[in-house]
């Protein structure tokens, strides 16, 4: 008897041991396709954006208005000068569903065909020399003294790296433009000299700097100035990188950037300002992703919005990548043929 207890008891014990076995795979299993659910349903309901620092503002506006539309995405931003934003969008590691560009060629250059393969303009702008009523000599610049008044040895300037911000390759353009405009040898080497002391990853950055009076006088963008309710000067339309008619005076200026890769650098010529989005090859939600461009590119939501925040709006806009557009997106842009 004593040996059948023992007997019957360790196939008690076993068959308990196979049942909690039992119990505790089917609970993995549970939990995996739980847990599998809640990242499928957090990935559709996340939507990354990753944009220029000049478009915080107008941004902010879109993703607001966007959240009434879909209240259940969760919508999170991230503000670089575009290059800069650009290797945001190619590191394999950083989210990316929606891509701003302060310039379509950064997506054309940086991005196209290993992390997007398309583009659509969607905004245009231009240069502007912003200030404050602090500034030095504020209550006497304008159009025409503008490049002197920049270069007293009480005024202190600043602009954004052209390497990391298009807006700080637009300002080496605006000051090599100005002397051809101006017929002053060396006065872009010392405009850019002079703000070069002062240099920040982005237009954006240099704001603070602006208001706190460390700042008089900053190369930056229009519609920036409008949105921060600062003063400006309204430059030539010769200099100020915003009128399309003039792209052939714009491109006898040029400057060396860096490019994808290091040590590799690339030209990049003078050219009416246009802005471009796409959305990266990496996206983990690209029908959110497109409900968004979508919001952006309509004239009555995002287009208006960029309006009302100082910037013209481009919709629909040419690409050369039309075949490439999601389907939903093509009425927002127009064919052109590839450079």
């Amino acid at each position: 008897m004593d040996a059948a207890f023992s007997l019957n008891r360790h196939n008690g014990k076993f068959k308990i041991i196979m049942k909690n076995s039992i119990l505790l795979l089917t609970l993995l299993i549970f939990a995996g396709c739980a847990g599998k659910t809640d990242r499928d349903h957090d990935r559709n309901n996340t939507l990354h954006i990753i944009h220029a620092g000049s478009l915080t503002y107008p941004v902010k506006m879109m993703t607001e208005a966007f959240s009434e539309e879909y209240p259940e995405v969760r919508i999170r931003t991230e503000a670089w000068g575009s290059k800069a934003g650009a290797r945001r969008v190619s590191d394999l590691d950083n989210p990316a569903d929606v891509f701003l560009s302060a310039d379509y060629l950064v997506i054309e250059n940086m991005l196209i065909p290993e992390h997007a393969s398309w583009y659509i303009p969607f905004a245009a702008n231009e240069m502007a020399i912003v200030y404050t009523e602090k500034s030095r000599h504020a209550g006497e610049i304008n159009q025409g003294n503008w490049h002197e008044i920049m270069r007293r040895p009480d005024v202190n300037t600043g602009r954004s790296d052209p390497d990391q911000d298009p807006c700080g390759v637009r300002s080496v353009f605006t000051a090599k433009l100005a002397e051809i405009y101006y017929k002053e040898e060396g006065l872009a080497d010392h405009l850019l000299a002079r703000a070069g002391e002062h240099m920040r990853p982005k237009e954006t950055d240099l704001i603070a700097l602006l208001e706190s009076g460390h700042l008089d006088y900053i190369f930056l963008y229009r519609s920036v100035a409008v949105q921060h309710q600062l003063e400006y000067v309204a430059l030539p339309p010769e200099l100020s990188l915003g009128d399309p008619e003039l792209d052939e005076w714009y491109s006898q200026v040029g400057t060396e950037t860096l490019g994808t890769e290091p040590g590799h650098t690339i030209i990049e010529t003078g050219q009416s300002m246009i802005y471009g989005l796409t959305i990266p090859l990496k996206t983990e939600n690209p029908s959110m992703a497109e409900k968004f461009v979508a919001f952006l590119l309509d004239q009555k939501k995002g287009q208006h919005i960029l309006e009302e925040s100082g910037q013209p709006p481009v919709s629909p806009g040419p690409t050369p990548y039309y075949g490439e557009l999601p389907e939903r997106l093509r009425k927002f842009a127009v064919p052109e043929p590839a450079p």
